[in-house]
């Protein structure tokens, strides 16, 4: 039966992506059932850094709520961007990136795809 859930922010154990970042529990098939996206809170520490990877077949957009924090994108990772609390990024399907943070500061961003699955459309470069 379909109905609305609440999933409480900071209540699970959330899960290390295969990106090396660690992500809240939120909104995804796993948690409760979504069949079309997944919404979770990522906090990125000082001096952190993912893996370069992109998502095959699914769009991520990306608002950051804290501090500042930095991605590399491009086919070969040739772009450097650098975001701001308040901004807002949007990742095509299939574009590789990896974001980071050069600051002493932590960033945290709210992260949204459109795939259900917490790590399915996750390819590592």
């Amino acid at each position: 039966m379909r109905q609305c859930r609440i999933i409480r922010g900071g209540n699970g154990p959330g899960y290390r992506g295969k990106q090396d970042l660690d992500y809240s529990t939120g909104v995804s098939a796993e948690s409760c059932g979504s069949e079309a996206l997944c919404l979770h809170l990522l906090v990125l520490p000082p001096g952190a850094e993912a893996r370069a990877h992109l998502h095959e077949d699914h769009e991520s957009a990306i608002f950051v709520l804290e501090g500042s924090t930095s991605f590399r994108h491009g086919p070969h990772l040739e772009h450097v961007d650098t975001v701001h609390a308040g901004d807002f990024v949007y990742i095509p399907a299939g574009v590789p990136h990896q974001p980071f943070n050069p600051t002493d500061r932590p960033a945290r961003a709210l992260v949204a795809r459109t795939d259900p699955n917490e790590q399915e459309s996750v390819v590592l470069l």
